[in-house]
């Protein structure tokens, strides 16, 4: 039986990482979790922070391996949940392979307030992105997000537990569901 695709959004420091991790270890059924950026930091000559406008034709590259990764292992009969910053300018490479694989996929952002980003963002650890004004931008990327506003988990006032039980729940639902 072939597992599904779950995509954990949001802008950095919107706790993706971390709720993946709690989703994916206390899972029912045999779960991976597929950090994003690990496919960034392989690149070892030539790489361009993904947020730059310069990075577009590495981006098109790696969400393209990033979505076939993804949809192999949920081939495999694994619920994948991938944590990245994948807006809905980036979907389109997970609903071709999804659809190609005949495989479910859901796509959840966490979006906490511009300040709690600012205050997560800020007190990470280098490499991860701290500058104040990739955050606010990136914050900005998924806000007024039309049809796929349905999407959003505002975790502004949640625990990392609280909202990890809320994608627990939810996040493969018919309301999630792309």
């Amino acid at each position: 039986m072939p597992g599904s695709l779950l995509i954990l959004t949001g802008p950095p420091g919107a706790g993706k990482s971390t709720v993946a991790r709690m989703v994916t270890e206390n899972a029912s059924r045999a779960a991976v979790h597929l950090h994003t950026d690990s496919f960034y930091v392989w690149i070892r000559t030539g790489f361009v922070p993904p947020y730059l406008p310069e990075a577009a034709r590495q981006n098109k590259v790696v969400l393209g391996v990033i979505a076939g990764a993804a949809c192999g292992y949920a081939r495999g009969g694994y619920d994948v949940v991938l944590d990245g910053v994948v807006g809905p300018w980036a979907l389109q490479p997970f609903r071709d392979a999804a659809a190609r694989d005949g495989l479910d996929l859901f796509y959840a952002v966490l979006r906490p307030s511009l300040e709690v980003t600012l205050a997560r963002g800020t007190a990470r650890d280098a490499p991860e992105l701290t500058a104040v004004e990739p955050l606010k931008g990136m914050h900005a990327a998924f806000t007024g997000l039309g049809d796929l506003e349905r999407h959003v988990i505002d975790t502004t006032e949640q625990t990392v537990e609280e909202t990890a039980d809320v994608v627990r729940r939810r996040a493969r639902s018919a309301a999630f569901a792309l």
